[in-house]
């Protein structure tokens, strides 16, 4: 017997065992009094006991049937107080969402969460900061916040906002190396690699005077594939890196990095959302897509806007 079949047959059971007879509960409902018959036989086979007795006077509970009320009145109150519970819940951002997301940005997610937290109060989330790319459904994720190319990702894709990247090295590593002047003097340096597509050796800047993207492969004794190492190294002067302003803003308005090369911005890359299926999308999955797209577009440089 189904779940929802079984409490249906129990509520008729109760109001048969009240009332003392199938024709009243027939009509209470709108069916027929064979159908009414039908459900408590349905009942009867599943617990593989007799709960009534029939007789053209009047319908009577075996001793069975009347141990069985209370159990059935708690069954069918708590079934009521389940359904109440999740249609209250319904449209609402209630439960927990892991999303995966790079870094950078999911240390500045991290700490602009209050404003959500205090708008949806049952609605818990889990960071699963890398810079790889997931597997959502092996990984067991909601959503992924993920950087640059999509490949051939099966998941559902939508544009967010987009990357904004400076270079940058400590004054330390500026002061016993040449000066830069061009994109192409990269070459001659210490670059600190960002290991996370394949081709991560080569960066790419738009001309000075929009005259075309100019494209440099950078060499260097330190790779890594996660950003804060690339950003530590950055710090203690060990080359030149390219990263996300959302780890270097602070530090080069302080002077602990140097932005160089300012009058050639670093390409800039889209940021997708992706997650298994629109369909069934939860509440509470919808509610950190929507605030995160919202929480880059106020920021101008990773705004789709912008």
């Amino acid at each position: 017997m189904a779940a929802v079949d079984l409490i249906t047959a129990l509520k008729s059971f109760l109001r048969v065992a009240e009332t003392g007879s199938f024709s009243a509960v027939a009509t209470e409902r709108g069916m027929t009094q064979p159908a009414i018959s039908r459900q408590i036989s349905a009942l009867e086979d599943y617990l593989g006991t007799r709960l009534v007795q029939r007789s053209t006077q009047a319908v009577t509970l075996t001793s069975e049937g009347r141990e069985f009320l209370e159990p059935a009145r708690r069954l069918v109150e708590d079934a009521d107080a389940l359904a109440q519970t999740i249609g209250s819940r319904r449209g609402k951002p209630v439960g927990r969402v892991r999303v995966a997301l790079p870094v950078s940005l999911g240390l500045y997610l991290s700490s602009h969460l209050g404003p959500l937290l205090s708008r949806c109060e049952e609605l818990s989330i889990d960071l699963v900061l890398r810079d790889g790319v997931s597997n959502l459904i092996e990984d067991g994720l909601d959503l992924e916040i993920r950087l640059g190319p999509l490949g051939d990702s099966a998941m559902i894709a939508s544009s967010i906002g987009r990357t904004k990247a400076y270079l940058v090295a400590a004054p330390f590593y500026v002061g016993k190396h040449p000066p830069l002047t061009h994109p192409s003097d990269l070459e001659q340096h210490d670059c600190i690699v960002y290991q996370r597509w394949g081709r991560d050796d080569q960066w790419w800047f738009s001309g000075s005077s929009g005259s075309g993207e100019i494209t440099v492969t950078v060499r260097g004794r330190i790779h890594a594939n996660n950003a804060a190492a690339v950003y530590r190294a950055a710090l203690d002067g060990q080359g030149i890196a390219l990263l996300s302003h959302l780890l270097v803003e602070e530090d080069i308005r302080s002077g602990r990095l140097l932005h160089l090369l300012p009058d050639f911005p670093s390409r800039c890359f889209p940021i997708y959302v992706l997650y298994p299926s629109k369909r069934g999308l939860p509440p509470r999955t919808r509610a950190l897509i929507d605030y995160i797209a919202e929480l880059l577009d106020k920021d101008l440089d990773m705004s789709v806007r912008g």
